[in-house]
Parts: structure tokens; C-alpha cells; sequence
């Protein structure tokens, strides 16, 4: 069984800074596209960035998104918080268990981010 696990998640004030982690675990052939979304309360789930497999670090805004391939692990690197940057953030991949099978798409359970004073 595929399992995608954030963590990295807390209280930060604003202006502080977050790094949180997802590794995907379990028995896998490939990991291809992997990405951050967010959904704040009363809001729908909003991407954050995706990363392929062989790409460098993506910087989107405050955000930046990097994978380390043989750790089998997706970061999100967040700077300069704001209220407005708390939700719960999900990690989401598309992962191939065997070869010769299509791939499917997988969430991990999320992990809640606050940004207060």
C-alpha cells in the first residue's frame, strides 16, 4: 500500500518560517509529478506548485518546492508567513506500483499550518 505522510506542521508567528516534509512509503515502482496544495476553512483546496521527477526547485512567491528523489521525498520551504497561510497543507503525488500499470494519483492526510500571534 502506497502512503504519502506530511509532516513539518505548527503555530508560527507571522513573519516565521515553516519546512514541511511528505515522503511517500510502501511498495512503488515510480514517482513521477509531485505537489503542495492548501485549503484553508470554508475554502477550496488551492494548488501551491508541482515538481516532476527531474526538476530543479520551483519558487512560488514565499514558497519553495524541492524533492529528494532517493529519499523518495517532497519539501516545502516557507518563508515570511502570514495569517492568510494557514491551512491544512496536503502533499499529493502520481505514483506507479507496478510496472506495465498505469499510474494513480495519491493525497497524503495533511498537515495543519497556523500562522498567530
Amino acid at each position: 500500500q502506497v502512503q504519502l505522510v506530511e509532516s513539518g506542521g505548527g503555530l508560527v508567528q507571522p513573519g516565521g518560517s515553516l519546512r514541511l516534509s511528505c515522503v511517500a512509503s510502501g511498495s512503488f515502482a515510480a514517482i513521477y509529478d509531485m505537489g503542495w496544495y492548501r485549503q484553508a476553512p470554508g475554502k477550496q483546496r488551492e494548488l501551491i506548485a508541482t515538481l516532476t521527477r527531474g526538476a530543479p526547485p520551483t519558487v512560488n512567491g514565499r514558497f519553495t518546492i524541492s524533492r529528494d528523489n532517493a529519499e523518495n521525498t517532497l519539501y516545502l520551504q516557507m518563508t515570511n508567513l502570514q495569517p492568510e497561510d494557514s491551512a491544512v497543507y496536503y502533499c499529493n503525488a502520481d505514483i506507479r506500483r507496478v510496472w506495465g500499470r498505469a499510474s494513480s494519483n495519491y493525497w497524503g492526510q495533511g498537515t495543519q499550518v497556523t500562522v498567530s500571534s
